[in-house]
């Protein structure tokens, strides 16, 4: 079915599916983000915390510029429904993991779902709706989709680790699911944009791409724990590096790239993929070690620290909401990027600010100030992207935003992995120095944040403090000093980025958004809807 010829109830419907998806993939992030610390202290396992992330980062990463392809190639809809599936019944699994290695492993899995799911559910938008003007004014309820998940993940996601427990955070995307699942297949329409019956991908590309990527963050976290001069993180980088090499030289070469060559002759293409690996780094640091720093250095509990970080993630649906009503009205609609990363550098620089005494009212500004600027960043970088592109290559343009999200997360979540636990290991050895304590029971609690979120291990150390004769809660209020330091160098280095990220964002070029998208003419193959 053409997009012309489509009734408005048809695309509304198709709307409201695609909007679902988008709340699966939000919902899952928000809610386990702010249960993850109760995690940790009922699995343990400190030193694979970040993994719980990374893990879902890096399957991630990975699927998305592959369904980006495939969804140009065959149309979006089947891999939408089959991403559906799986996402859910990883999230299943996830619930029911009995360790810290199981989570991680399920959360791989579960990032292919996801994976699978962003590299085909932003592109389909562009399939309802090929006008930009039109795009712009419908992105609204995808925002207002992703708003209404992500500010009541935090919350819902801390009340339910503490009244249900934290299993239940997982199983909160079944029900999205099944609700999603019937209106996309019924809805969302079956568009084959590809002409010609050369339908192959290349698949060599796809490994070089998956290693390079395998490679870029374990050698991170390799890094992260054994130090950026051991051998096995630079073998490990070095395997990034070169696989890295190769795919960009066999892209050139491929009769069917993954990532066509052309895009990035495109210097604007270049100019938002950067642009969205900032973006990503900087939000997944302040999504990922805001609810630590709440829960672990402000002594917070689960759903008080959900209330707080709400702001966080309301407010890019305000700012989303916002933007899709300035952009048409704005003679430089482009500039709006770089607005919003201006208004990201003041959040940042004033979460650095924050304290245990700070009035929870300001805490939730600040948050929220942060948030509003994401809400002129993500739908930009989408909406742009696909403005630059040819027709033919809008989903993989589309995957190219996100998956550059993702390095960028992935990145963030290593570095920021690294400054915070290196900056609480330098505090923690100078106060067992201060206090004069060698047994290795202390040192051992004291080795990892962990503590200051496991109330078992809290009840440890409480009764060596009683045994060895020290103050252990004047101990613990001391490390969580050290916490709440390294999480702000973090934010501080998140600023320098935004720093960069504005430089690049102002050298944009003119967003036409009046015009027409460059290969719009009508699609040579549809498939009727259902």
């Amino acid at each position: 079915m053409n997009a012309s010829s489509r009734s408005f109830s048809a695309s509304l419907a198709a709307m409201i599916g695609i909007s679902l998806v988008i709340m699966l993939i939000a919902v899952d992030s928000t809610v386990v983000s702010t249960a993850l610390p109760r995690v940790v202290a009922e699995l343990r396992g400190y030193d694979l915390y970040p993994w719980t992330a990374s893990a879902y980062l890096m399957t991630n990463a990975v699927m998305i510029p592959i369904m980006g392809r495939l969804g140009d190639l065959y149309g979006r809809k089947p891999f939408v429904i089959a991403s559906i599936i799986l996402f859910t019944l990883a999230s299943v699994l996830c619930g029911l993991s009995q360790s810290m290695l199981q989570l991680v492993l399920a959360r791989g899995l579960q990032g292919v779902g996801g994976g699978m799911l962003t590299g085909v559910a932003f592109a389909s938008v562009s399939d309802l709706f090929p006008n930009r003007l039109q795009r712009v004014r419908w992105q609204a309820m995808l925002s207002g989709a992703f708003g209404i998940a992500t500010a009541t993940g935090p919350v819902l996601g801390g009340w339910l680790t503490e009244h249900v427990g934290w299993r239940s955070v997982f199983f909160v995307n079944v029900p999205v699911a099944v609700l999603a699942l019937p209106i996309v297949m019924k809805f969302l329409p079956h568009i084959v944009h590809h002409e010609g019956n050369d339908k192959s991908i290349d698949w060599l590309g796809a490994v070089l791409l998956a290693v390079g990527i395998c490679g870029l963050l374990l050698a991170t976290e390799q890094g992260q724990s054994h130090g950026f001069g051991s051998p096995l993180f630079l073998a490990l980088l070095g395997m990034a590096v070169v696989a890295g090499a190769l795919f960009v030289w066999h892209q050139y070469h491929s009769r069917a790239p993954i990532i066509p060559p052309r895009l990035f002759s495109n210097h604007a293409v270049r100019q938002l993929a950067l642009l969205a690996t900032f973006t990503g780094l900087t939000m997944f640091v302040l999504v990922f070690y805001s609810p630590l720093m709440l829960q672990g250095g402000f002594n917070l509990s689960p759903n008080s620290a959900g209330v707080l970080i709400t702001p966080l993630l309301l407010m890019i649906t305000i700012g989303s909401l916002l933007n899709g009503r300035l952009l048409p009205r704005l003679k430089r609609p482009e500039r709006l990027i770089a607005q919003g990363q201006m208004l990201l550098l003041v959040g940042c620089l004033l979460l650095v600010t924050l304290n245990e005494s700070s009035p929870r009212a300001w805490v939730m500004f600040v948050f929220g100030i942060s948030g509003l600027s994401f809400g002129f960043q993500l739908p930009n970088l989408t909406l742009q992207i696909q403005s630059v592109v040819e027709r033919r290559d809008i989903g993989i343009a589309s995957a190219l935003i996100q998956t550059m999200r993702m390095l960028g997360s992935m990145i963030g979540t290593s570095i920021a992995g690294v400054i915070v636990n290196a900056s609480f290991a330098r505090h923690a050895s100078r106060l067992l120095s201060d206090a004069h304590l060698s047994d290795t029971r202390v040192t051992a609690l004291l080795n990892t944040p962990q503590v200051l979120v496991r109330a078992q291990d809290q009840a440890v150390l409480t009764q060596l403090g009683q045994s060895l004769h020290f103050d252990a809660l004047h101990l613990m209020d001391q490390a969580r000093e050290g916490l709440v330091h390294g999480i702000h160098n973090a934010y501080l280095g998140c600023a320098v980025v935004i720093a960069i990220a504005i430089g690049i964002a102002l050298k944009l070029p003119p967003y036409a958004l009046h015009a027409q998208d460059k290969s719009h003419q009508p699609e040579k193959k549809s498939a009727a809807e259902g």
